[in-house]
């Protein structure tokens, strides 16, 4: 009975993570983001033309190694600037100020791809967890635990209505690190479909076989439907 007790903790760990995430954050900025990007396109001679790509794109390595600086991370990708400030009054916060970086992704003609990108930051917790002696908390579990979240913010966010079209979750295992450049292929990858643009397999290059499939595959074997966080919709499973 402890054992079960202490595996329905840990679940409930993912799921209060997506949920606060979700609801303290997301659907407070999300529904304000493409008025900030329409702002920034006014003052920078429309440089995000393609209205397809005006979400913002939430990193979610389930490794949970979230980095500081990504232009440290991989070197084709560039920060530009940031989107005007969204300021909100929270939690006896006057003023309280939320804002999103853009960066440049460099493909591999050189050409320049600007987008909203970071991590999702509840993944920090996760890991700091699994680095805690008093967490109890393996790596094992902290894996589980990253797709279970990524699982279950996923599906908050497709019940949605304010945040329909706002977002594009990026899941991937951990950066490879004989591959310098793992990260921005990533992004281009979600870039390029949104642009509905082909990938076109450079010569030399291997074929890009993006991590996402994990949402459809990988995740799936890993989590029965009965351990998923209710409630949740179940038509979309």
């Amino acid at each position: 009975e402890m054992s079960e007790m202490s595996e329905r903790s840990k679940q409930n760990v993912a799921h209060g993570l997506a949920w606060s995430y979700y609801v303290g954050y997301l659907k407070l900025v999300l529904p304000r983001l493409k008025k900030s990007i329409e702002e920034f396109n006014r003052a920078n001679l429309n440089m995000l033309a393609c209205r397809e790509t005006w979400k913002l794109h939430i990193l979610v390595p389930l490794s949970c190694d979230v980095y500081d600086d990504l232009e440290k991370v991989d070197s084709n990708i560039q920060y530009l600037t940031d989107l005007s400030e969204i300021t909100l009054t929270r939690a006896g916060t006057k003023k309280r100020v939320y804002k999103h970086s853009l960066y440049a992704i460099r493909d591999e003609d050189n050409k320049l791809w600007p987008c909203a990108v970071e991590y999702a930051t509840p993944l920090q917790s996760l890991y700091a967890m699994s680095q805690d002696e008093c967490a109890a908390f393996s790596r094992e579990d902290r894996l589980e635990q990253a797709k279970l979240f990524y699982r279950t913010l996923e599906e908050i966010l497709k019940g949605s209505k304010e945040c329909a079209g706002t977002y594009q979750l990026i899941v991937y295992e951990g950066l490879g690190e004989a591959d310098t450049h793992f990260l921005s292929r990533e992004i281009l990858w979600h870039l390029r479909q949104q642009r509905h643009e082909e990938y076109t397999v450079h010569e030399g290059n291997q074929p890009h076989n993006p991590s996402t499939t994990l949402s459809s595959t990988e995740l799936d074997l890993q989590i029965s439907e009965s351990d998923l966080p209710q409630p949740l919709r179940s038509d979309c499973f």
